[in-house]
């Protein structure tokens, strides 16, 4: 699979809330939410498409102001998982956050989806709140978090470290 990322636009939507549809049973936005994720609210959106079709997105919601970003929703079709582009979105996702001054990323998750939780821990995430009764069907979920570091700082820490 050749898939590009690329930013998300409102002449996505159609094919964002497919995805949307696919892949969420409960708890999946609304045609509506969606464009307003692409449009007027603070937040960024990236695609995964290979050609013209849509393999996965993720969406970063900002605060004026705020160091913080959160990872509102991050989406990767079946047909597409288990091949490392979940990661690479997330990646993409992360150095997004770092470009507009965050140092902090959280999220929340399904506490019943393995695959999701392996990739945020693999990526650097850590468990740090569980939320009850969380998702319209009652499962609950697990809200991580990461400290963002610029390469530069990585490196530093690493030199550091090594000494």
């Amino acid at each position: 699979m050749q898939a590009q990322l690329r930013p998300g636009r409102v002449e996505d939507l159609a094919a964002l809330h497919a995805l949307e549809e696919r892949c969420f049973v409960g708890d999946r936005f609304s045609r509506r939410q969606l464009a307003h994720l692409l449009g007027p609210a603070n937040a960024v959106t990236w695609l995964l498409v290979d050609g013209e079709s849509l393999l996965g997105y993720g969406t970063l919601l900002l605060r004026r102001n705020s160091r913080r970003a959160r990872l509102y929703s991050f989406c990767v079709a079946p047909e597409a998982r288990g091949g490392g582009l979940g990661g690479r979105l997330l990646e993409r996702l992360e150095r997004e956050a770092q470009e507009r001054g965050c140092e902090h990323l959280s999220l929340e998750v399904r506490a019943d989806n393995r695959a999701a939780l392996a990739l945020y821990r693999r990526r650097g995430f850590r468990l740090t709140r569980w939320l009850d009764d969380y998702y319209v069907d009652g499962c609950a979920a697990w809200q991580m978090s990461k400290t963002l570091a610029d390469e530069d700082s990585a490196t530093d820490e690493r030199r550091v470290s090594l000494s």
